[in-house]
């Protein structure tokens, strides 16, 4: 489900604060109906490299949180993907930023695993591998699947972004009486709120 650690300087035993997790597709980059199976077809949404500066920068331990059901479509290798997320945190580091690690889940709906989004799995297996205090972790995404699966974790904060699936997961979360923190117009957006807002939940 998550490729190999790479937190960089990471070493205590105490419980990791000021944390974000981020969706990928439709947050950091262009969402596509037909999935994004290669590197060409990955493309960077405005603003969203230096948004994760600016979250490195100002101390943020940084995670992608993402379904890629994809994999068990048929239509991309965990090396395909995997791939893809090594030049995407590539571009991301040469933009002052830090990615520190990514967990996905590869299954479809149908196959009720405890990773998919809604799911609060992807969020529990970061914390079991890093020690983080979920109760002070931003969740940034847009679907409604994402702040649910925020709300079902215990993160201290969520932030629905208007990019993506953002205007419909409103919708979605209207009818299921969920309120986001904020709503932004993009990542970018999302952290310049996040950032003056996160000393409200340490």
């Amino acid at each position: 489900m998550t490729q190999k650690p790479i937190i960089k300087g990471l070493t205590s035993s105490r419980p990791i604060k000021k944390i974000a997790f981020l969706d990928r597709d439709g947050v950091i980059n262009h969402d596509s109906p037909d999935y994004i199976k290669s590197w060409p077809e990955f493309q960077f949404l405005p603003g969203s490299i230096e948004a994760v500066k600016r979250l490195t920068l100002n101390g943020f331990i940084v995670f992608i949180i993402t379904n890629q059901s994809a994999i068990n479509r048929g239509m991309i290798s965990k090396k395909g993907l995997e791939y893809i997320h090594s030049r995407m945190m590539r571009e991301i580091e040469k933009g002052g930023g830090l990615i520190n690690d990514i967990f996905y889940c590869p299954h479809m709906p149908e196959d009720r695993c405890r990773c998919r989004k809604p799911e609060p799995g992807l969020i529990y297996m970061a914390q079991k591998a890093y020690k983080l205090d979920i109760s002070s972790a931003v969740m940034v995404g847009d679907s409604s699947k994402d702040i649910e699966c925020a709300v079902n974790a215990g993160c201290g904060l969520n932030v629905l972004v208007r990019t993506g699936n953002g205007n419909k997961a409103e919708e979605t979360l209207i009818e299921k009486n969920i309120r986001p923190d904020f709503i932004a117009k993009d990542l970018y957006h999302a952290v310049n709120w996040i950032i003056p807002h996160y000393t409200n939940i340490i």
